[in-house]
């Protein structure tokens, strides 16, 4: 059959079952199980069945849907809240409102190939934004490598890698806030954040190579571990302290980190920037109100939810699926003293 002209009972055909079943499946109707309810919503993509007319119009008419999956966060707990995660949320949510498209966010959070497939051919989206890799970098390689590619990621752009992501230039983002830091006169230099995450593996690639650049060995006690809250940041610096290492810089793999370093410094009466010097990553709206201001690395989140929509629903017509990274731009606060 060709593409455009399928019919209900084409479907039905196909999947071997009775057109009434077919039609419910189309309509989410509870009577049908959710493995035939994937098989036909398949299907039908693949045909170019026009199946959305038979679901319920939007409050709004809107022209389309686009489906946010948010996998298990690597290295960040609490992503949904993270302040970042919703800067990011409102410049996807901008841009597809801007296209006239719904937005959903899933509740699915898938951790294999096969939830990654599932959350595919279970959303009757135009489209999935996987928010973040987490650690399914060769799941989302596969999942590119089948017939329905209909998605794009948030995150890093690491080796050999099939699938479109939009993401920062990490690199270049630790990069820069080391040199900075290193200008400022600082010789000991910590990297606090989870280098599990893919982009925080970047970004301490980029610290690394600042240290270098700037003729400062580096030492292997200052790259330590803290997750995306203020409590888990807090309690590394803390047990930093505790251990006498001397340190006068902080480049924080975020914003959270950052305050929580911030925090604990002045808990322990130890002056920011004097002392120690801080600096983010991702320049979320709390960082310019924080006392003192944070020096931090902005991501361009508005043009980021407009890279993914555009990317999401123009690849039929331009077939362009090329990941793009984002330039990160130091804005210099009171936190790094200078």
């Amino acid at each position: 059959m060709s593409r455009g002209s399928t019919r209900l009972e084409d479907i039905a055909a196909l999947a071997g079952v009775s057109i009434s079943t077919a039609s419910r499946a189309l309509n989410d109707h509870p009577a049908v199980n959710d493995r035939t309810k994937q098989l036909i919503w398949k299907l039908a993509r693949e045909h170019d069945y026009p199946f959305r007319r038979y679901m319920p119009a939007g409050p709004i008419g809107a022209s389309g849907t686009i489906a946010l999956v948010v996998p298990r966060p690597q290295g960040r707990e609490g992503q949904l809240d993270d302040p970042f995660f919703l800067e990011l949320f409102a410049g996807i949510s901008d841009s597809a409102r801007d296209r006239g498209c719904d937005l959903i966010v899933s509740h699915f959070a898938p951790t294999s190939f096969d939830d990654l497939s599932a959350a595919m051919t279970t959303s009757r989206a135009d489209g999935v934004i996987f928010l973040g890799q987490s650690s399914l970098h060769p799941a989302l390689n596969l999942l590119a490598q089948s017939s329905d590619t209909r998605f794009v990621v948030w995150g890093a752009q690491l080796p050999d890698q099939a699938y479109c992501s939009v993401g920062s230039d990490n690199l270049n983002g630790g990069r820069r806030a080391t040199l900075h830091l290193a200008r400022l006169g600082r010789k000991n230099i910590v990297f606090l954040g989870d280098t599990e995450a893919p982009e925080v593996q970047q970004r301490v690639r980029g610290y690394l190579e600042g240290l270098e650049q700037s003729g400062i060995s580096h030492d292997p006690a200052l790259l330590v571990p803290a997750h995306f809250t203020v409590e888990s940041s807090e309690a590394s610096v803390d047990a930093l302290l505790a251990r006498g290492i001397a340190f006068d810089g902080i480049v924080a793999a975020s914003d959270l980190i950052a305050l929580g370093a911030i925090r604990a410094l002045l808990h322990a009466g130890i002056d920011v920037p004097s002392q120690v010097s801080v600096i983010g990553y991702d320049d979320v709206p709390f960082a310019r109100y924080s006392r003192p201001a944070l020096t931090t690395i902005n991501q361009d989140t508005a043009r980021a939810g407009r890279l993914l929509v555009s990317k999401l629903l123009d690849t039929k017509a331009t077939g362009d699926m090329r990941s793009e990274r984002l330039a990160t731009e130091l804005i210099v606060r009171e936190s790094c003293g200078g």
